[in-house]
Order: structure tokens, then C-alpha cells, then sequence
């Protein structure tokens, strides 16, 4: 699939920067520089695990570490408006959700939902565009594939001074299955969606949550994992 990978970030509109070195070039003609594409295509997907992990998380695969070019592209997509970037990040997240689950099968994919306010505060639902993007590029290869949003998100303090049993009630409570979700399709594959992971809390709320509506995840793919939190 990474075939295609450079004529995406080719395709992106002319950026005063590199999304990934955020090195100001004159005559710059790529949302990614050459270096910054060439690794991104040699990361390879792979299993990650928090330390510790919380319960109910399933198995999780990244993309790799949250540094450099990686870090750099998610950070500018997020937080910096850089829209086009979903295509090339839609892409790469096709790869781990491919080197996650094996052998092309019916998937489910189910990105995280973001709070309305934190949706504007990063130009929209981030995710769901990654998702979209994601279900083309593995459609586009064979996969049966559809994207479903059975859980919202509701308000939640911050947690970063809570510990990881705090984190996780935090994160239970913070979202909620939609009245009309129901079980997969006979023989579809669960999959989470998310572009980093730190704790797992979140990916494992979800995954209790979805669990009793006949949605377990299979597994989770994310884009990247935070490094010290993390081991392969």
C-alpha cells in the first residue's frame, strides 16, 4: 500500500513548510519534504503496549514512536489545520491496520470520537477524517471496509494529574454508545482507531464499552506511541 504514499503527499497543496521538519525551503513544492517521506516510509508497524496496561485494552499496533517527522505531521494536521495531511495519515494508518489484523477480511473501523469542543479546537473531527481516508486506501486493496461511529464523547476534566486507575474511571465515563449501535456484521473484524497512544485508558474504555453492544475490538491501530510509556 505505501506505493501510493508518495504521489499523496505529492498531491498536497504548496505549504510555507515541511509538515514533518517544519524547515522553511524556498521553492518547497510538498506538504513532506524527500527526507521527511523517506522516513515516514521506513517506519513499519508494529505491536506496542502500555506500561502498565489498563484493563480491557486490546491488542494495539502503531505506526512508531512519537518523534520526528511523525510527530511533526500529526502536530500540524491536528493542531495546525493541515487538512491534506489526512490523506498521506489515512494512508500510513491503513498499514498498521493491515499489519494489525493479517489477512484482508470485513473490517469494522471505529475512530475514537472527539468532544464538540475539542473538535473545534482542532479545525474538526481529525479522526474521522484519518478513518475515512483509512477505509479508502484498504477498499482500494481489496478489503471489505466501512467506518462506524457507535460511541460520543461527553465532557471530561483533565486528567493529567490523575493516576492510571484515575485515568481510567476518567475515561469511562467520558463516553457513551449511541442508543442505535449495533453488533457487528457476522465475520467483520473490530478495529479501533487512534493517532497516539499514551496510557491505552481511552482505547480501553471504548473497547469495554463497545464489548456489551457486540462490537469487541479485535485490535487497535494507532499511528504513534509514546516512547516512554511503551515497549514493542
Amino acid at each position: 500500500m505505501l506505493r501510493g504514499l508518495w504521489a499523496d503527499l505529492a498531491d498536497l497543496a504548496l505549504p510555507t513548510e515541511c509538515a514533518g521538519c517544519r524547515q522553511r525551503r524556498s521553492g518547497l513544492r510538498h506538504g513532506v519534504c524527500p527526507d521527511c517521506v523517506t522516513a515516514l516510509r521506513a517506519l513499519r508497524p508494529g505491536a506496542v503496549r502500555p506500561v502498565p496496561a489498563p484493563v480491557g485494552l486490546p491488542a494495539c499496533h502503531a505506526l512508531g514512536s512519537y518523534g520526528g517527522p511523525l510527530r511533526e505531521a500529526l502536530l500540524a494536521y491536528k493542531e495546525h489545520g493541515r487538512h491534506s495531511l489526512a490523506r498521506p495519515l489515512g494512508a500510513l494508518l491503513a498499514e498498521v491496520v493491515a499489519a494489525a489484523v493479517g489477512s484482508a477480511r470485513p473490517l469494522v473501523l471505529v475512530p475514537v470520537p472527539d468532544t464538540p469542543a475539542a473538535a473545534r479546537a482542532r479545525y474538526g473531527d481529525h479522526l474521522g477524517r484519518l478513518a475515512r481516508h483509512c477505509a479508502r486506501r484498504l477498499g482500494s486493496a481489496g478489503w471489505p471496509v466501512r467506518v462506524d461511529r457507535p460511541v460520543r464523547a461527553m465532557p471530561r476534566p483533565d486528567s493529567v494529574t490523575l493516576d492510571s486507575a484515575g485515568r481510567a474511571a476518567t475515561a469511562l465515563a467520558a463516553f457513551r454508545v449511541r442508543p442505535d449501535a449495533g453488533p457487528a456484521p457476522r465475520g467483520a473484524t473490530v478495529v479501533l482507531l487512534d493517532d497516539i497512544i499514551t496510557t491505552g485508558s481511552t482505547l480501553a474504555a471504548i473497547s469495554q464499552l463497545l464489548s456489551v453492544r457486540g462490537l469487541s475490538p479485535s485490535v487497535a491501530a494507532v499511528l504513534a506511541a509514546t516512547e516512554k510509556r511503551h515497549q514493542r
